[in-house]
């Protein structure tokens, strides 16, 4: 089972550049301005966060090499991930075992 789960990590984390090759905004990181652009208006809930700002926007830092932070970003979402879906599997395991 476990090598089942690092070989899906693997993949995952090979497919990573395939975000560098496309021209096309990521789902869901899009501006404010693609959304008017797409649909014609922009929703409530999303002008009231215009002004937040990513931590490290296009993940990166400034002055550090872009593709080196792009991977740094991958692994620590891919770490975040499976830390959050281990944690609810061990919690969900430890629910069946006491009932």
């Amino acid at each position: 089972m476990k090598s089942k789960v690092f070989k899906i990590l693997a993949i995952m984390f090979a497919l990573v550049p395939l975000g560098l090759l496309t021209q096309n905004p990521a789902w869901g990181e899009w501006k404010s301005e693609y959304y008017i652009k797409v649909l014609g208006y922009l929703p409530k809930g999303m002008a009231k966060v215009k002004g937040a700002t990513p931590l490290l926007p296009d993940y990166a830092m400034k002055g550090g090499n872009e593709v080196l932070w792009y991977y740094l970003s991958a692994i620590i979402g891919i770490v975040l991930i499976f830390a959050i879906f281990y944690a609810v599997a061990k919690i969900g395991k430890s629910n069946v075992s006491k009932s």
